[in-house]
């Protein structure tokens, strides 16, 4: 009989369908309604395709390790086709709640837990679930953030465990796994609901299909979100006038454009300088703005033009500073901050959009659209201070230090109405039948439709005239300078509504898995605290250095949630603002030696993590950041290096390197910007023993072990050239962290930059002998010619190539001059 091994590797230590889980990653950014990114803004947050798979295949044995089933190598190619193509179909998008394809999935995990305890496999869906609930591991991601990890465990039948140290992620994950599952198939509360159930098709198709999943509570979402604007527009209605037509018709505004001004410093002219980055309105059609000067009130006015005449091809401010549209002077942009802080810097109405019939129109401002603006008088607003990083705050430049002035006076209104409005709804609920426990729910819910208003709500929201449309403030993952403004009418039908918003949300949940074992959500630090019992299997994404100031970033939200939910999450929403000092990032504002701390704090975390996962699983990271060349004590490194070190000086072997770009290619930051487009998941194992190797064993087995590791790789013949760069580098980082120290003869320690400079070397001189003597640079060029010729390539798919040669693309760029990159290519 054949001897199983002590344990069994799972499929994402041997093999992965890259090519697909990447193009569905991708695809999945285009996808809109019912994505449950759509619930909250996070920043960054990773594609469920990406986290369904990786979770699937950090479960399930990969049929090497089975052999008294699959006793052969045909066999064993066969069977790990058969899970490939599954996880292909599970990426997909448009499957994701296809109940016999999750059940399909679910048995094959349940299937190697039972192989595991020598058990026999439930077949029944129910039975499976709940054998799963049982005696599966938990999945657990101690840096929750949006909650994609944690959702995607519990499609899968796995229970779901998430904790974060910010308390917004903490909440969107606690909406997404713990909330709806406690109201699955729950009738709605609302008296306009059909007690029998939704209505679905049309004609003689037409059925009752009753209460699933979490469609009552969506229902009620939407119910009472509809009376929330109707007790608002009773407030506050007058505020928001229609916009008279040249017809003598009315029409509903969609948005009032606005731009900010400031003095200009010529005495002869003196006007209020409109600030406009674009006189266009709209790229579909040939409306714009016009500037002209009334001089008997030294003022500019703007009217609406419907020609493409005389059109000025470029605005009035930019980066190194403005022009007047009257006098022609120009003034730096220290100038404009400077009028800024000492308050002279103001706001101009340049145009009304209203709702067409299918269409938008473009109205010049009146004196009663301004004169609504101006009498807006908020009841409260948020009175904490605003970010100190200008990277995360661009306008602090500009005198803005406390959140409440990223607002309008109309735009705080509009806010603190609706979330007085709450308590109301708290009352009509509980009038309605709910309980305490469901109407909380509903009122969280209500909470971040109120965020979310104050994402696209907020004087630093653009116009999108390429597609006429209002833009959050976070289109990128900071806050930045506006100049000419949108303020959406929350009233509307058109984009950015409340409604719209209340919509966003409710599709999520009435999209959200049904059947599933219980989820969990936590406020904790991950260095001191693990909310996992019977060690849980790890799949987490942890922060990246300085790329995202998620803290300081989510306190824009936070100052609105706070005073909603307080009551119903008194610990979690217990701070003025979200916590600072213990958050993992690198700010050197914040902390001294901050990258020093980072790496401190990231090894302590991943020895408490080594500390407490399953050592009968693998634990796979999520690792993606932009390279920057870090001096330190002498010694050049990346963030690369640094986390595969943290990795294993905590006590890890890396046994799996796999590339997964996971950004589509016309996102907002790649079209300025080289951005980060990809990810690589880190496979790692605990190592149960810390034996030491001389550099010279290291090398040996590297060339005996790594050769026939990279026949497999290349054999399977789904991973693209620029991805096998990258995978190669699993096998050879597998070899050297299974030691707990690599030294030279001497004593002094293999690095792991030493370490991945041979088993590059390896790896070039597997794939050409006479490329062997060739420098990582050189070996960066050679592959990407192959690949793409002299063409160009996205960034994403260079950085994934550079990550795995050691290399840097601004050296390649700056110092050797061998590449150009700009624009995301």
């Amino acid at each position: 009989m054949t001897t199983q091994p002590a344990y069994r590797r799972k499929l994402v230590e041997v093999d992965l369908p890259l090519d697909v889980i990447n193009a569905e990653s991708a695809r999945e950014k285009s996808i809109r309604h019912g994505h449950p990114s759509t619930l909250h803004v996070w920043w960054a947050p990773r594609p469920l395709a990406a986290c369904r798979a990786v979770i699937f295949a950090s479960l399930v044995d990969d049929p090497v390790d089975c052999a008294d089933e699959f006793p052969t190598e045909d066999a064993q190619r066969t069977e790990r086709q058969r899970l490939h193509d599954l996880i292909k179909r599970l990426v997909k998008w448009e499957n994701s709640n296809s109940p016999s394809l999750l059940a399909e999935a679910r048995y094959e995990i349940a299937r190697s837990v039972a192989r595991s305890n020598d058990e026999t496999t439930p077949t029944e869906p129910d039975a499976v679930l709940d054998y799963l609930n049982q005696q599966a591991k938990p999945i657990y991601d101690p840096f929750c953030g949006g909650g994609s990890i944690p959702l995607e465990a519990q499609r899968l039948g796995l229970r779901a465990v998430g904790s974060d140290l910010n308390p917004v992620a903490v909440l969107i994950t606690k909406a997404l796994i713990e909330l709806p599952p406690k109201f699955a198939n729950r009738p709605p509360v609302n008296p306009d609901a059909d007690p029998l159930g939704l209505t679905v098709g049309k004609g003689r198709n037409k059925r009752q299909v009753g209460w699933r999943g979490a469609a009552g509570l969506a229902d009620d979402i939407r119910y009472y979100g509809r009376k929330m604007r109707e007790m608002a527009w009773e407030r506050m209605g007058h505020l928001y006038p229609k916009a008279g037509l040249p017809d003598g018709g009315e029409a509903t505004v969609i948005a009032w454009l606005w731009t900010r001004t400031v003095p200009c410093p010529n005495p002869a002219c003196a006007v209020a300088m409109p600030l406009l980055k674009t006189f266009q309105l709209s790229t579909n059609n040939r409306h714009w703005i016009k500037p002209t000067l009334r001089q008997s009130e030294r003022a500019v006015s703007f009217t609406v033009q419907d020609h493409d005449r005389d059109v000025p091809d470029k605005g009035t401010v930019n980066r190194s500073g403005a022009v007047c549209v009257v006098c022609s002077g120009a003034v730096r942009l220290e100038y404009v901050s400077e009028q800024a802080r000492s308050g002279k810097m103001g706001e101009q109405m340049t145009a009304i959009v209203a709702e067409g019939n299918r269409k938008r129109l473009f109205l010049s401002p009146n004196q009663e659209h301004i004169q609504a603006a101006e009498i807006a008088s908020p009841n409260w607003k948020p009175q904490q201070a605003a970010a100190e990083s200008g990277n995360v705050l661009r306008p602090r430049r500009y005198g803005v230090t406390h959140w409440q002035q990223l607002f309008s006076e109309r735009q705080l209104a509009a806010l603190s109405t609706f979330s007085e409005l709450l308590s109301s709804i708290h009352q009509s609920l509980a009038k309605d039948g709910a309980d305490t426990e469901y109407a909380n729910t509903v009122i969280t819910y209500l909470a971040m439709a109120i965020d979310k208003t104050a994402d696209s709500g907020c004087s630093y929201a653009r116009w999108q005239n390429s597609g006429d449309k209002v833009a959050g403030v976070f289109s990128r993952q900071r806050i930045a300078m506006v100049w000419d403004f949108a303020e959406a009418n929350p009233f509307s039908n058109s984009t950015q509504n409340w409604m719209a918003q209340v919509e966003w949300i409710a599709r999520v949940i009435e999209q959200l898995p049904s059947k599933v074992n219980s989820g969990e959500s936590h406020q904790a630090d991950a260095t001191t605290t693990i909310h996992a019992d019977n060690g849980p299997v790890i799949v987490t994404d942890p922060p990246y250095y300085d790329n995202i100031d998620y803290a300081d970033l989510s306190d824009f939200y936070y100052v609105w949630l706070r005073p909603l939910l307080r009551d119903i999450y008194p610990d979690l929403f217990a701070g003025i603002l979200t916590p600072k000092t213990e958050e993992i990032t690198v700010i050197p504002s914040r902390f001294e030696d901050p990258r020093q701390r980072f790496d401190n704090l990231m090894e302590q975390t991943l020895a408490l993590i080594r500390e407490r996962c399953s050592p009968e699983f693998p634990s796979s990271i999520f690792y993606a950041y932009k390279q920057q060349e870090q001096e330190r004590d002498g010694v050049a490194s990346t963030g690369w290096d640094t986390m595969l070190t943290a990795l294993i000086n905590a006590g890890f072997q890396v046994v799996g390197t796999w590339p997964m770009r996971t950004e589509r290619s016309g996102r907002s930051n790649a079209l300025s910007a080289n951005a980060l487009a990809s990810s690589v998941i880190l496979v790692c194992r605990p190592r149960t023993e810390n034996p030491t190797a001389s550099r010279h064993q290291f090398l040996s087995e590297l060339a005996q072990e790594l050769p026939p590791a990279l026949d497999a790789l290349t054999r399977e013949g789904h991973i693209a050239p620029v991805d096998l760069a990258q995978a190669a580098i699993g096998p050879g980082m597998r070899i050297y962290s299974k030691y707990g120290r690599v030294e030279t003869f001497a004593g002094e320690p293999v690095t792991v930059r030493d370490a991945l400079v041979a088993i590059n070397q390896a790896i070039a001189d597997y794939d050409q002998q006479e490329a062997g003597a060739l420098d990582a640079e050189s070996r960066f060029c050679v592959d990407w010619l192959q690949e793409h010729g002299h063409g160009n390539g996205s960034y994403g798919m260079a950085e994934t190539l550079a990550v795995a040669k050691n290399v840097v693309i601004d050296d390649l760029r700056d110092t050797h001059r061998l590449v150009a990159a700009e624009r995301g290519q």
